[in-house]
């Protein structure tokens, strides 16, 4: 993904960072705000939360496209895989793509490294084989919720922050500042894909079963 703000992953819907819930629901935030580093993009495989289960949103795409197969291993829950995607939005614009990169993303299914509906994306498929999966928002980064927009105290003297900006709470989670007032500022914690169908074309490049 190459998007600054909240997927701290190197992601590639790198599917590994933002932790939003699959309700969109954030917990609430403690403590100060820091000035995000601008250079972060967003991981594919940020993760969107804990459940490792398709929900009934998603929605598979055209049938697999068969590979050569190695030793016969499907994709199944606890597998530790190596994917190259390519993300895209409802409009066809991408938005994150290992192939770009050039390093396909490791992760291991069901194990919550991920987005919900990138696990169901690589279940069943070979090393080889290739899918196209659409996934609702609930299966992705959640859906967009006025519960991530909130307001904290803020002092000049905690950072040096304007309208747009990213930045990381305490928790390490993710928000860019709404608003900036004399005591407050207001903070978005909503993932920036949040709200969005997501489809990814997923090819399989490896696949490592634990004894």
């Amino acid at each position: 993904m190459p998007k600054r703000p909240i997927l701290v992953v190197t992601l590639a819907l790198a599917l590994l960072a933002a932790a939003c819930s699959s309700g969109g629901e954030v917990d609430a935030p403690v403590g100060s705000v820091q000035q995000a580093d601008p250079g972060a993009q967003a991981d594919p495989g940020a993760q969107a939360g804990p459940e490792a289960q398709a929900g009934p949103g998603a929605q598979a795409g055209p049938e697999a496209q068969a590979g050569p197969e190695a030793g016969g291993l499907m994709v199944q829950d606890g597998d530790l895989v190596e994917v190259h995607y390519v993300g895209t939005l409802e409009d066809g614009s991408t938005f994150d793509s290992s192939r770009e990169r050039g390093t396909p993303l490791s992760f291991t299914v069901a194990a919550g490294e991920v987005i919900v509906g990138f696990d169901a994306a690589v279940r069943g498929l070979s090393v080889g084989e290739t899918r196209t999966y659409t996934m609702s928002p609930e299966d992705a980064y959640g859906v967009w919720s006025d519960e991530n927009v909130f307001e904290l105290p803020y002092g000049p003297s905690q950072a040096d922050i304007e309208v747009g900006d990213p930045v990381t709470l305490n928790n390490g989670r993710p928000a860019v500042v709404l608003e900036v007032n004399e005591d407050t500022v207001v903070l978005d914690a909503n993932h920036e894909l949040a709200g969005k169908s997501l489809t990814f074309e997923v090819e399989i490049v490896s696949i490592t079963r634990p004894e």
